[in-house]
């Protein structure tokens, strides 16, 4: 399968979205998920992946990171975590064929309040689910290392995110983080937001416009769709939703990304 140009754009955070094969429990037990953590944070020591939060479920992760310029980083970053972490599961199970749909969706996140409102999204995953009733229930997530650094094995960024976000001291990112996740499950605001997953980018107008801009021929039908909170150059041919129903159809290669991380066994 062909490999999908890079859009990257230095300076932005991107959220990026992957899901197992055929939306396959292959992260069901806590073991795999930690495989994937372990491999995040070899990505981060041998590329200096920045982490800004991440969530692991039982069939796709969320990761939330930095594109500082240095080149292919978050490429090279989900080209090793992706195939190592299939590798391990298909030996350790004497499993063959794909463990990752062969898609990953990255979306552009202006920093700021949207930045705040997908870091919450985030953390929200679970429970939306029906998981847990609480972003801290849930070991494989952002969440708990925000609020409760770890001293060794970090994974996030802290100062990275406090900086994108104007925060001045790690007592007022925990309390800030603290407050917003509150008051997103006191107003019942846990649920599926498709911006997240079907967007190329999601800001302010000039924000979404610029990366439109930068972007070029490859953003060549994408619409930029303003609403009461928020504007988004959005997927609107190939909506990212509909690879994921019950029929798979095709979508832009533009902001999903390609590569061969297990071998196919082409006799089922």
């Amino acid at each position: 399968m062909a490999r999908a140009k890079r859009h990257y754009i230095p300076g932005y955070v991107w959220h990026l979205t992957h899901r197992c094969h055929q939306r396959e429990f292959l992260l069901k037990f806590g073991k795999d998920r930690r495989r994937w953590l372990h491999w995040l944070f070899e990505a981060k020591k041998r590329y200096g992946l920045c982490i800004l939060s991440y969530v692991a479920t039982s069939n796709h992760i969320h990761l939330l990171v930095f594109d500082r310029g240095e080149h292919e980083v978050i490429s090279r970053s989900m080209q090793l975590v992706a195939g190592r972490t299939a590798q391990e599961y298909n030996q350790r199970k004497g499993r063959k064929g794909a463990f990752w749909e062969d898609r990953y969706h990255a979306t552009a996140v202006e920093t700021g309040e949207h930045l705040v409102q997908c870091l919450v999204y985030m953390d929200l995953n679970m429970v939306r689910a029906g998981a847990v009733k609480h972003p801290s229930e849930w070991v494989e997530s952002g969440y708990g290392e925000i609020q409760q650094p770890r001293m060794r094995y970090t994974l996030i960024d802290h100062q990275c995110l406090r900086d994108l976000l104007h925060i001045p001291s790690m007592d007022l990112l925990q309390s800030f983080h603290r407050g917003w996740v509150e008051e997103s499950l006191a107003r019942g605001r846990s649920g599926r937001d498709s911006k997240w997953t079907e967007s190329i980018a999601v800001g302010n107008k000039g924000f979404v416009t610029g990366i439109k801009n930068q972007l070029g021929l490859r953003a060549k039908g994408r619409k930029v769709i303003e609403s009461a909170d928020d504007c988004r150059l959005q997927e609107t041919q190939f909506p990212y939703s509909g690879f994921f129903g019950a029929k798979k159809s095709r979508l832009s290669s533009q902001n999903l990304h390609y590569w061969e991380v297990y071998p196919v066994d082409t006799d089922g």
